[in-house]
């Protein structure tokens, strides 16, 4: 099974943290509506298999029309074999998610919603200059889950002066709201954001990693009680609620990225991406020229990536998999790499799966970067 991934690179403002591809400006929302559909036409033979998941990401997807939902969707329908029963995410903010907009979407192939609450205090949504306030955050879940039963809200924690007690409280709302999925994020400062200046400026404190992982171990422990399973670092679900789109990510699944700065994988060892530029993509393809870029990845580049998303997940990395992948040469690295950890007992190895620990899961990515074969 493969998926579709549809990247909106539009929002109402910047939010301070965000290095994601988006504009501001709407002028060209039409337009780059209809780029994404000649893309969509243009690249139908890539993936043979039927669509599993469809994820409009961003940016910001709930600024999109319902002419604009339906010429997308009625383009990949007319191109594509989808599965019987798809996952169709659509990514919202919670003001975009009035009465009229949620009964929009119902009207629409959308099965699911990821709504991007991030906080449900006034505080933090100020700090990360989010264009919904608190009362948005609640009212908007309360009035979704009238219509979906699929959703899937986004935290974020570490965040500077959020405390323990209000990273808790955070959660016992998002928990009481009885949504059936959770993402949580720690917040990192990424080059090139607002964040990162009002930092530097001393206007801002920094980012303290040591509360980051306090919220963290709080996170496993109350989303546990709640009967969530924290299936990926970052990602908590009940039984039959994991995001499809995502566990495919992690299982290596072939998918197509459409729109600006969109990513795609082969399955195998082809990855390539769009230009990040709105602009430029509306112009290639109104020439009937596709505006991505490819890379052949490598057996190092191979390995590095089945570490690096693997050691993420409960599944762990699949040692039949990376056996019957990699050469001889990739192999005796990978031993030679994981003794010491395996005696540490930061990873252990269940089921011919290579795996971290839950105790030892806030270091994952170190965990794993020292794995890479560079």
């Amino acid at each position: 099974m493969s998926g579709i991934y549809i990247h909106i690179p539009f929002c109402k403002q910047a939010c301070h943290y965000c290095d994601f591809h988006f504009s501001t400006s709407l002028a060209k929302k039409g337009e780059l509506v209809d780029a994404l559909c000649k893309e969509l036409v243009f690249r139908k033979d890539e993936l043979i298999d039927k669509m599993e998941t469809i994820y409009f990401g961003g940016g910001t997807p709930s600024l999109l029309s319902s002419e604009e939902l339906n010429q997308i969707f009625e383009t990949i329908y007319s191109n594509y074999r989808i599965s019987e029963n798809p996952e169709i995410t659509l990514e919202a903010n919670p003001d975009d998610l009035s009465r009229e907009q949620i009964d929009k979407f119902t009207n629409s192939p959308i099965n699911r919603l990821s709504i991007g609450i991030q906080s449900f205090y006034e505080e933090d949504l100020k700090l990360m200059n989010r264009a919904h306030n608190a009362s948005e955050a609640l009212e908007c879940i309360m009035e979704a889950k009238k219509y979906f039963e699929n959703i899937s809200i986004d935290l974020i924690y570490g965040i500077p002066r959020m405390s323990n007690e209000r990273w808790n409280k955070n959660l016992e709302i998002a928990l009481k709201l009885d949504v059936p999925h959770l993402s949580c994020y720690a917040l990192t400062v990424e080059p090139k954001t607002a964040l990162k200046k009002f930092i530097e400026k001393g206007i801002v404190p920094p980012v303290d990693e040591e509360t980051a992982k306090q919220h963290y171990e709080i996170l496993l422990s109350e989303t546990e009680k709640a009967g969530l399973e924290n299936y990926e670092f970052s990602n908590f679900g009940r039984p039959g609620f994991h995001s499809r789109n995502n566990t495919a990510y992690w299982e290596g699944k072939p998918y197509l990225g459409i729109g600006p700065s969109a990513h795609s994988y082969n399955g195998l060892d082809v990855r390539s991406w769009n230009v990040a530029n709105n602009q430029q993509y509306i112009k290639k393809l109104n020439s009937n020229t596709l505006a991505k870029v490819e890379e052949l990845l490598s057996q190092e580049d191979q390995f590095n990536e089945m570490i690096m998303i693997g050691l993420r997940t409960i599944w762990g990395v699949d040692l039949e998999s990376l056996n019957n992948k990699l050469s001889d040469r990739i192999l005796e690295h990978y031993h030679r790499e994981i003794k010491s950890k395996i005696n540490d007992e930061v990873l252990i190895i269940e089921d011919n799966h290579l795996k971290i620990p839950e105790k030892h899961w806030f270091m994952a990515d170190g965990i794993a970067s020292d794995l890479f074969l560079v």
